[in-house]
């Protein structure tokens, strides 16, 4: 019988009770389960950690979205663009841990936060607030509302023609996304092609257009509830397909 494929996923630091932990949300772990796979939590010990031995049998990167931002000083920001909260051991274990996983040519899905890292990772920058840039909506999920509200499906995303996520949505050229992000991309990496945009021109969706295996980046979240809505589904199940092609 074949092995099952193990997927790092990345964690958050955060506190309790004076003692310090490293985590990821369940919703980022179902649907790994769901598709067969062994989820394996990677501790943010930051600097100091190999992001080689980090990978040490892993067949695939998973990187989650957060309640922290990136910190500016990755990208070049000033003190203007100061935006906390922050999570500046993940920051130090996530962007060469990306590194890492694209010359390993290991498959990786990043989700919002995850999708900012990989800009970062790659030499772009991002928008410290993007609600406060002229033109842009105001992308962060509505305070003080139920988990069911704020994942709800907020505007829509148009998909990039003969582009890889395009190539999951059939013949559908728009689909409707989740919102819950303050930071966005603002000057793209090199090496990065566009797979959606949203209708205020926030880059929704970026793939690694070098990479030899799935390598895709989205701003929304579609691992909540991910089975009841067809395009998040087909997301996981390409992600899956292409890490059992790497094992």
């Amino acid at each position: 019988m074949s092995r099952k494929p193990v997927i790092g996923v990345s964690a958050d630091t955060f506190v309790i009770d004076g003692h310090q932990f490293h985590g990821a949300g369940q919703k980022y772990l179902l649907p790994l389960v769901s598709l067969g796979a062994i989820p394996r939590i990677i501790p943010s010990f930051g600097p100091g950690s190999d992001a080689d031995d980090l990978l040490q049998g892993l067949d695939g990167l998973l990187l989650t979205g957060a309640v922290s931002n990136v910190e500016p000083r990755h990208y070049d920001g000033s003190q203007a663009d100061e935006c906390p909260p922050y999570d500046t051991a993940r920051d130090s274990t996530t962007l060469p841990l990306i590194q890492a996983t694209l010359k390993r040519h290991l498959p990786m899905l990043a989700i919002c936060r995850g999708m900012q890292e990989l800009n970062v990772a790659l030499g772009g920058s991002l928008f410290p607030r993007v609600h406060e840039v002229t033109g842009r909506f105001d992308h962060r999920a509505p305070k003080g509302e139920p988990h069911e509200v704020q994942y709800a499906p907020r505007h829509p995303v148009t998909l990039t023609e003969g582009g890889f996520l395009a190539g999951l949505a059939g013949d559908k050229t728009v689909i409707e996304v989740n919102s819950l992000h303050g930071q966005a991309i603002d000057r793209l990496a090199g090496g990065l092609a566009v797979e959606a945009a949203a209708p205020d021109g926030t880059i929704e969706a970026v793939r690694v257009e070098a990479a030899k295996s799935f390598a895709i980046g989205v701003q929304w979240h579609p691992e909540w509830r991910f089975a009841e809505d067809p395009f998040s589904a087909a997301l996981f199940a390409a992600f899956f397909e292409s890490v059992r092609r790497e094992m």
